[in-house]
């Protein structure tokens, strides 16, 4: 069964959420005007002006931000001001009944992993892997666009033209996964990733080859990889020895016998596609396609 996917339109107002880490006012700014140049109300919360360390704002303020957005019915979708670290302290402090009972659409990627990943797991709907805040504020044209059309519902299906793939076939199944390190660090907690059935999407930045392999060794040692469908791989920026990758994900992957394919731009690299994520999708690799089972 595949999530509820719930998207915002024209003059809807966007919540800002800063469930990780500390962020460039600046840069804050120029994407809450991205945001209204794309004809949305952006609400901002003072709760996320707060610091603690290299975190905005402790771990309640941070949650109570997530919650009262939820909770307001003005906000039709909440987007992660940025990423860094911070989200997965604060999955405990959040009122799941709440948000189960408030469906919305929540945006972001990278630390915010965690957070897409439980509210796919514990809720009735889907949410959009894609840019935070303040990756807005400098995104490229196809960037934005991706994120409008994820967003309001008009996505359309992804021909990865720079595809590699490793294994052919198509698998179907929800769409799930995101930032390998914030998934591999959720191992043993209750908010452990579950994978079974779905296409997982793995993305990471500034990790070399071995940590990628050491983070996916984990999983598959605890068992997460059992029941997957299929896989596809985003960016993987900044990260030392990429031409080891190919065999690294044929080595972890290949005994589940499910089609594989790697060049998904999206994640941290310059162009960031925003995906509809909890949702049922098809993988097919043998053509280099996602398909959004929605759009057919």
């Amino acid at each position: 069964m595949t999530n509820e996917f719930y998207t915002i339109k024209k003059g809807d107002t966007i919540g800002v959420a800063a469930p990780s880490a500390r962020f460039d006012d600046q840069r804050l700014e120029k994407g809450i005007l991205c945001l209204r140049d794309l004809g949305f109300d952006v609400h901002v919360p003072q709760g996320i002006y707060k610091k603690k360390r290299y975190l905005a704002g402790d771990d309640l303020s941070r949650a109570m931000v997530v919650n009262e957005l939820f909770a307001d019915p003005h906000i039709k979708g909440i987007i992660s001001a940025r990423g860094g670290f911070g989200a997965m302290r604060m999955l405990d402090l959040l009122d799941w009944e709440l948000i189960r009972n408030n469906p919305k659409l929540f945006m972001g990627f990278s630390d915010a992993t965690a957070l897409l990943t439980a509210i796919i797991q514990r809720t009735e709907f889907g949410v959009v892997h894609g840019p935070n805040l303040v990756s807005l504020a400098e995104a490229e044209p196809q960037t934005l666009s991706s994120f409008y059309r994820a967003i309001t519902g008009i996505s359309g299906d992804i021909f990865i033209d720079q595809g590699y793939c490793l294994k052919p076939g198509q698998a179907r199944g929800k769409l799930i996964g995101g930032n390998i390190s914030t998934l591999a660090h959720l191992i043993g907690t209750r908010f452990q990733p579950d994978f079974k059935g779905g296409v997982l999407f793995l993305e990471d930045v500034g990790e070399p080859a071995y940590k990628i392999d050491r983070m996916l060794s984990q999983m598959k040692m605890a068992n997460l990889f059992q029941g997957i469908q299929g896989i596809i791989s985003g960016s993987f920026e900044n990260c030392k020895n990429q031409d080891y990758l190919p065999q690294i994900l044929l080595d972890i992957f290949e005994e589940y016998r499910v089609p594989m394919l790697m060049g998904l731009t999206s994640g941290h690299a310059k162009i960031n596609l925003s995906l509809a994520m909890g949702v049922e999708v098809v993988l097919d690799a043998t053509n280099s396609r996602l398909i959004w089972q929605a759009n057919q």
